[in-house]
């Protein structure tokens, strides 16, 4: 059964027999708040068609009958231009709002969102975050309003060190990142993690750099090259991951990179056909599942483009699947609604954990490898290569715990 059947037919059957459809016909807006412009504006723009292929097909059937028009914003990747596109939403009257490039907007945003509801009640805003990991949003920051898709920095890094870990040639590891919170959380989580899985490994470098300002990498290469590092740890993405790449590769580096984005538009096409078998990425997902397969193969159809923000996939369904249960698109209804629900999803089922609404679900580790079967394989970009899966990690594996104190409506 493909993915949009499964999904899909799963949720409108179960609630076809409830009798569910109070808001058939009604149109949901969605703003998407994200780079348009600037050094990430390639994730952006990938991002907002996938949102946007996605409506379309959750719109075709859904269990509450709705339809979802994405209302795009450009931030520029910038937390102040953030509230600035988020007030503009607002003001449009548009009540869900998604984000995911950079834990610093998505902190901006949701403290916005934050103080707009604790203001405004009856004009309550809904924040579902598809990519900004920062483990803090589901911590310390935890709102009733702010549910993530994408699993954070502690899960993924839970997942990549228990792999790490029976890798008996990792033995020297270097950490560069981004220098703003996702990339110290990547360093951090990488040190506890090895301290406690394999305190044999030594690490030998631990660099930060400016976010999307670093044109040439190889400085920072010819580091690594010194360090005698056979393996390095990284949490950079876009321009930041395509460029870092890039520096290795003309440097010669001989050494396996662990990243989380390596997958991610544009980054596959910098690999190109070379370092096969040198990099690896932790996700939530990858192109060569199966109930993924005609998904992808229409989406690139479309958009000559490949298919990479999976958690997007699960954003509308979910919230989907919300509005049948809550019988209303009001948004506190939704939002209470959505805790611990659960929905069918490419890599199984997955659940909106309740108590700090983070979604609970399946992490890969897959390798950058030359296709060996045209037939079966996902032509990454167009290198003749792929990723190949290496490991699944269920969530009771990946799951880190919380330590959210989450305040609800009325209490």
């Amino acid at each position: 059964m493909n993915f949009t059947k499964h999904v899909l037919g799963t949720l409108c059957g179960a609630m076809v027999m409830t009798g569910a459809w109070a808001q058939k016909g009604e149109t949901v807006k969605i703003a998407w708040i994200d780079p348009l412009s600037g050094p990430f504006a390639n994730i952006g723009q990938n991002s907002l068609k996938t949102f946007q292929f996605v409506a379309e097909k959750v719109s075709a059937s859904n269990p509450a009958g709705v339809k979802f028009e994405v209302v795009s914003f450009d931030n520029k990747a910038s937390p102040q231009e953030s509230l600035t596109v988020l007030k503009a939403a607002i003001d449009q009257g548009i009540r869900y709002v998604t984000q995911g490039n950079g834990s610093g907007a998505a902190g901006a945003i949701l403290d916005a969102i934050n103080k707009h509801n604790e203001r405004n009640p009856g004009k309550e805003v809904v924040f579902f975050n598809n990519a900004a990991v920062d483990p803090d949003l589901t911590n310390s920051k935890c709102s009733f309003w702010h549910f993530r898709f994408d699993a954070d920095t502690s899960m993924k890094m839970e997942a990549l060190t228990t792999y790490m870990k029976d890798e008996k040639n990792v033995k020297k590891v270097y950490i560069i990142g981004q220098n703003y919170a996702h990339g110290h959380q990547v360093a951090k989580f990488f040190k506890e993690a090895l301290a406690r899985k394999r305190p044999d490994v030594q690490i030998v470098g631990d660099d930060l750099h400016p976010i999307g300002q670093v044109k040439d990498f190889a400085p920072y290469i010819a580091k690594i090259k010194a360090s005698g590092a056979d393996s390095v740890v990284t949490g950079n993405w876009g321009t930041d991951m395509s460029l870092l790449i890039k520096a290795a590769k003309d440097a010669g580096l001989d050494a396996n990179f662990y990243t989380y984005y390596a997958g991610a538009n544009g980054s596959p096409s910098a690999i190109g056909p070379t370092m096969d078998g040198k990099i690896k990425f932790v996700y939530i997902g990858h192109a060569n599942i199966p109930e993924l397969a005609k998904w992808t193969q229409e989406f690139h159809g479309k958009f000559k483009e490949d298919l990479s923000l999976l958690s997007t996939l699960h954003v509308l369904p979910t919230l989907a699947a919300g509005i049948a249960k809550a019988k209303s698109t009001d948004p506190v209804k939704v939002a209470s609604a959505m805790e611990g629900l659960t929905v069918k999803s490419f890599s199984g089922d997955v659940q909106v954990r309740a108590a700090d609404h983070q979604l609970q679900q399946p992490l890969y580790i897959a390798t950058w490898k030359k296709i060996t079967d045209p037939k079966k394989q996902w032509n990454a970009e167009g290198t003749g290569f792929t990723w190949v899966q290496d490991k699944v990690f269920e969530p009771y594996v990946s799951s880190t715990p919380t330590s959210c104190q989450m305040k609800r409506p009325g209490a």
